[in-house]
């Protein structure tokens, strides 16, 4: 079944108001609201690089809150064990039973902060959570439940005493952006409101939880017609044959990206999708997928300059045949 114009603008409708209730809380951060958003509503997590004290922790609150749901905060450090993340087993002696003690994983929104500082042992305990929404402790499964998301973030500046995440997991984030600095018009606004902590300011929720499994549900249903998945097709294998890149995008970088531009037709009230909402996508969740060779990489070449290559070089089909 696919999603109808009436659906797809109740969508949009319905995403705005998320977008809007957070964007009260990270001032002129539009665009980067509603790239979350579409992460989360296309099942998918985002991988946030950016220097401290531009609001990370208050994006995660702020979209849990605007969804009536939970949020946990795991700031990651060299000695954090998996079972910090997971939860344990413990042998409760009243009752002669082992119970199961959940983590912080389990909760709607979790912000993993300064996710390369762990080990890639405990980075790894969160590859089951994100692929599966599930972690499995001493041989019991556990469902964390929906909606679920993973915001990781690291500092692209401070590399002392971190471990890169490996690629299997890059591949896991459905995105990766930054939040960025405020503009000069919101850094005033900000400071004016400068006698107001952050964990203060309280989003009244717009919709439930149970409400937001079902938009991600309809953002399955948004049509694509096949010459959008051979234009999907043909920028994936660009990234692979571009001579500064050593490994290209995946098959699910591939899937990640349609089913990303899926939720961004319907943010944009089009049960349809078109090439612009492929084109606006691709950096972020094709970027962080790419392996550049050594030699490009000291030439100052980065993997969002391929994507931006491979966008010009790949010519998309017309909006009429998307249709």
């Amino acid at each position: 079944m696919t999603m109808t114009p009436d659906e797809a603008a109740a969508f949009a409708a319905d995403l705005d108001r998320l977008v809007g209730a957070v964007e009260d809380v990270l001032l002129g951060k539009n665009r980067i609201v509603r790239l979350a958003f579409i992460a989360l509503l296309s099942e998918g997590h985002l991988l946030l690089e950016d220097v401290p004290g531009t609001g990370k922790t208050s994006l995660a609150r702020a979209m849990a809150q605007s969804v009536a749901g939970t949020s946990n905060r795991v700031q990651f450090t060299p000695d954090l064990l998996p079972g910090d993340i997971t939860g344990v087993t413990v042998y409760d002696q009243r009752t002669g039973r082992f119970d199961f003690h959940p983590g912080p994983v389990f909760a709607n929104i979790v912000l993993a902060d300064e996710i390369n500082r762990a080990s890639p042992k405990t980075q790894s305990a969160l590859l089951e959570v994100m692929e599966e929404g599930q972690v499995t402790v001493d041989g019991q499964t556990h469902a964390v439940g929906h909606p679920f998301m993973v915001i990781a973030t690291q500092n692209p500046i401070e590399q002392a005493g971190t471990y890169r995440l490996p690629e299997a997991q890059l591949d896991r984030f459905l995105m990766r952006s930054s939040i960025g600095y405020p503009d000069h018009a919101s850094t005033i606004r900000i400071l004016e409101g400068a006698d107001q902590r952050a964990h203060a300011h309280i989003v009244e929720p717009q919709l439930d939880a149970e409400h937001v499994v079902d938009m991600a549900a309809a953002a399955r249903t948004v049509f694509v017609d096949p010459t959008i998945h051979d234009y999907v097709s043909r920028l994936v294998e660009g990234t692979r044959s571009a001579r500064e890149v050593r490994l290209g995008v995946s098959v699910r970088g591939a899937l990640a990206l349609i089913r990303a531009a899926k939720t961004h037709a319907a943010s944009r009230g089009r049960h349809y999708v078109v090439p612009d909402d492929v084109k606006a996508l691709a950096e972020p969740v094709l970027a962080h997928r790419l392996i550049l060779d050594p030699e490009a990489e000291f030439d100052g070449v980065t993997t969002s300059n391929v994507v931006a290559q491979v966008l010009i070089e790949t010519a998309p089909p017309s909006t009429r045949q998307a249709m």
